[in-house]
C-alpha cells in the first residue's frame, strides 16, 4: 500500500483490499481446484473491456462455475446459486447481496459461447492424452441424437416440434450429431440442427475435425457413398454398418475369406441435397471397398446377422474378427450419451431462447468432458478399465470431495484429497452384468391425468377422472 494518505489507515486498507480481491475470485462450488489444471491459462478472467470488464458480483468465473454447479446438481435452482452468493459475503463480511434472482440470469447471458466451446475442446484435449490407439488409428465414434426444449415462440421458430405433435401441445426438438473419442469417451466436437436436418448434413460440419490416420465408426444411418468418398479423400479410415437399403451379395467380388469380399462401389447419379456442388464434383467415380459379415452372438437373444462395409482392404493387417470386435464397441457411444442424457439430466434443457439453450449445451458437455478427464487421471493411475469406471459414481465422488478440498487448511491436505477421490473414482467400478436384460418398460404407473391433447388455453379439465379414460 504506497498511498501517500492516511498513513495509519495503511495496513487497514491493504488488508481489505487483498479481502476483497480474495472474495472477488472464489467461486461457489469450489470446483475451480479440480478444473484449473486442465483449463487454458487466463482464459476466465476479467475482460479489460467489453461486457465482462465491470466489477460485479457475478463476475465472469464466478458465473461459469455457478453454472457448472447447476450442471452438476440437476436440481438446482437459480435461487440456490444467489443463496450460496449471499452465504460467501456474509462469511466475509461484505456488504448483503440481492436475493432476487435477474443479476445471475444476466450473468449467464454474459457467458461468451466461444470461450465456453474454447474450455470444452481444452478438456478433450488433455484427457486425449492418455487415449489408447487402435492398430495405430484414432478411433472416432459418430452418432446423432436429440434433446427437448422449452415450448417458448423463440425455441419454437429455431426448433420446430415434431410433426406428429399438435400445436399448442409439443416441445420443440434440438437434433445434435457427436464425435466421441472410443479411446477416452470424451466429446470431441458436435453440431446442432432441428428437425429439417440430416443427421449426414450436420456430420459435413464436422469433417475438420478427422484428421489422416484416424478410423471413423458409425451405424448404418451413415453408412453412404457419398461419405465414404470424403473420408476416402482425407485419407480417413471408416467402418460403417451396411445400409439396410444397399443389397450386399457376398458371392461376388475378390474373395478375402469367408463372408469377406472387396467390391467396387460406384457413384450414384443424383446429388445428395445436404452436400455442396463443389464437393459433390471431388467425390471420386469408384471406390473399392471391403464387406464383411459376422455373426453377433449376445446371451438370451437369437444370433443376429452383421455387415459392414470398411476401407481397410488388408484383410492380414485387419482380420475380419478384429473388426467385428471394434464395431461391437460402437454400443459405448449409446452409454456415454444415456450419461450425458439421462445421468447429468441433458434430455430437457430449461433456457427458454436458443442463444441460451446453446450456453447450456456448452456447459453441459463442459461437465461431461472434466468428468471424463477425471475418469481417464483415475483410471491411468490405478491401472483399471476406463470403460469399467462408473460415471455417475464419479459424479456423486466429485460433488462431495470438492468441499472437503476448498476447506482443507493447507496445499498438502488438498493434494490428500484429491489422490483420494481418484482412488475412490478408480475403485467405483460397474460390475459385469452378463445375461441382464433391461426391457423399455416402466413398472410404476403414471398419475391417472388427462393428457393435455389441445393447447392449454382451449382445454377444458374434467372434474372427476372417472369421466375420462388416460389413453383415451
Amino acid at each position: 500500500m504506497q498511498t501517500p494518505f492516511f498513513p495509519i489507515w495503511r495496513a487497514r486498507l491493504a488488508a481489505l483490499g487483498r479481502r476483497v480481491e480474495q472474495l472477488r475470485q472464489q467461486s461457489l462450488a469450489h470446483l475451480e481446484q479440480l478444473v484449473d489444471p486442465w483449463l487454458p491459462p487466463g482464459l476466465l478472467c476479467q475482460s479489460d473491456e467489453g461486457p465482462n470488464s465491470r466489477d460485479r458480483i457475478y463476475t465472469l468465473r464466478r458465473s461459469f462455475f455457478a453454472f457448472l454447479f447447476q450442471i452438476l446438481n440437476p436440481d438446482c435452482p437459480f435461487r440456490e446459486i444467489v443463496r450460496q452468493v449471499q452465504a460467501l459475503f456474509g462469511l466475509h463480511g461484505q456488504s448483503p447481496v440481492d436475493e432476487g434472482t435477474s443479476a445471475y440470469c444476466q450473468a449467464r447471458k454474459r457467458l461468451p459461447l466461444d470461450t465456453l466451446q474454447r474450455l470444452r475442446v481444452a478438456l478433450a484435449a488433455a484427457a486425449q492424452k492418455t487415449a489408447q490407439l487402435w492398430h495405430g488409428l484414432r478411433v472416432i465414434l459418430i452418432d446423432g441424437t436429440t434433446s427437448s426444449l422449452p415450448d417458448t415462440p423463440k425455441n419454437q421458430r429455431a426448433y420446430p416440434q415434431p410433426g406428429g405433435q399438435k400445436p399448442g401441445c409439443g416441445f420443440p426438438l434440438l437434433k445434435l450429431v457427436g464425435l466421441f473419442s472410443l479411446g477416452t469417451g470424451v466429446l470431441l466436437d458436435y453440431a446442432i440442427g432441428n428437425k429439417h436436418h440430416h443427421e449426414l448434413r450436420l456430420l459435413q460440419r464436422l469433417l475438420d475435425q478427422f484428421k489422416a490416420g484416424d478410423l471413423a465408426v458409425a451405424d448404418r444411418g451413415f453408412s453412404s457413398y457419398v461419405l465414404l468418398g470424403l473420408f476416402f479423400l482425407r485419407r480417413v479410415a471408416c467402418v460403417f454398418r451396411l445400409h439396410q437399403a444397399r443389397p450386399a451379395d457376398l458371392r461376388r467380388g475378390q474373395r478375402l475369406g469367408k463372408n469377406d469380399r472387396l467390391m467396387i462401389w460406384h457413384k450414384p447419379q443424383q446429388k445428395p441435397r445436404w452436400l455442396p456442388q463443389s464437393w459433390w464434383k471431388k467425390v471420386p467415380g469408384q471406390l473399392t471397398l471391403r464387406v464383411l459379415r459376422f455373426k453377433l452372438c449376445r446371451r438370451g437373444y437369437r444370433p443376429e446377422s452383421v455387415t459392414l462395409v470398411t476401407t481397410l482392404l488388408d484383410a492380414k493387417q485387419y482380420p475380419a474378427q478384429e473388426l467385428a470386435e471394434l464395431y461391437a464397441r460402437r454400443w459405448h457411444i449409446e452409454l456415454w450419451f444415456r450419461h450425458i442424457k439421462t445421468s447429468m439430466g441433458m434430455e430437457v434443457l430449461r433456457c427458454k431462447s436458443p442463444q441460451m439453450v446453446h450456453k447450456e449445451l456448452e456447459m453441459f458437455l463442459i461437465a461431461y468432458n472434466f468428468i471424463r478427464c477425471l475418469i481417464a487421471e483415475a483410471a491411468a493411475i490405478h491401472d483399471v478399465s476406463l470403460a469399467r469406471v462408473s460415471f455417475k459414481g464419479t459424479v456423486d465422488s466429485l460433488r462431495q470431495f470438492s468441499m472437503a478440498i476448498a476447506q482443507a487448511p493447507s496445499k498438502r491436505k488438498q493434494e490428500q484429497l484429491m489422490a483420494q477421490l481418484l482412488e475412490v473414482i478408480a475403485c467405483d467400478e460397474v460390475p459385469e452384468r452378463l445375461g441382464r436384460r433391461e426391457p423399455r418398460a416402466v413398472k410404476r404407473r403414471p398419475k391417472p391425468y388427462q393428457l393435455l391433447n389441445r393447447p392449454r388455453h382451449r382445454m377444458e379439465e374434467l372434474q372427476h377422472r372417472s369421466k375420462y379414460r388416460k389413453n383415451s
